[in-house]
């Protein structure tokens, strides 16, 4: 069944003389691809358009595993600078949100192992305070057995809340980070394309 659905969403996409799958996008000018286009920029780095990166990310994403290209198709024609700096721009861009999706796993590793550490260590508290204190007494038994089991609390809620920052954030993080390690790797052509009489193409 998982087959025919990716087979079937596979069909939508065009596929190169190599056999890739070939991601479209078309635009009129170069100006639309970014949220803000610097002509004196040397390279982009953050300000493709957001629903372009969206785009390109959603579709790398229903691909899957398949080898895939970036076509850009354009009405007008570029110089090679300005495809170059196509090129650079969307390598550029998803490799800096790989960059922030590392960090981010790093923080929550960070915090999720912090969090697990003082899990244990209040787990173990609460073993040691009924041993070295006598709780069992009519004056320290309330107050004692309310403090021993608070903690027992605060310390499996510890580790539940690490495993669970853990195993449910860790591994579709993991998936962004390959995503855009794709996406930046990927094959980037830019093509000219004119209506009218005589459909013209040039692939750059």
């Amino acid at each position: 069944m998982r087959v025919r659905v990716k087979k079937r969403i596979l069909e939508r996409y065009e596929r190169s003389d190599d056999g890739r799958v070939c991601i479209d996008v078309a635009a009129r000018r170069v100006e639309d691809l970014y949220e803000d286009f610097d002509k004196t920029a040397p390279y982009h780095r953050k300000d493709l358009d957001a629903d372009l990166a969206d785009y390109l990310v959603d579709c790398a994403g229903e691909i899957g595993g398949d080898d895939f290209l970036i076509r850009f198709t354009l009405e007008r024609l570029l110089s090679e600078d300005l495809v170059r700096r196509i090129r650079s721009s969307v390598k550029g861009f998803f490799l800096y949100r790989r960059e922030l999706e590392q960090a981010s796993v790093r923080t929550m590793l960070r915090a999720s192992i912090g969090m697990l550490v003082a899990g244990v260590l209040l787990l173990g508290l609460s073993l040691w305070l009924p041993g070295r204190f006598d709780f069992t007494g009519d004056v320290g038994a309330f107050p004692g057995g309310i403090l021993v089991e608070g903690i027992t609390i605060a310390a499996w809620v510890a580790i539940w809340e690490s495993l669970v920052r853990f195993l449910l954030t860790w591994p579709p993080q993991i998936r962004r980070i390959r995503l855009y390690g794709r996406i930046a790797a990927a094959t980037v052509l830019v093509r000219h394309y004119e209506g009218g009489g005589q459909e013209k193409k040039v692939l750059y």
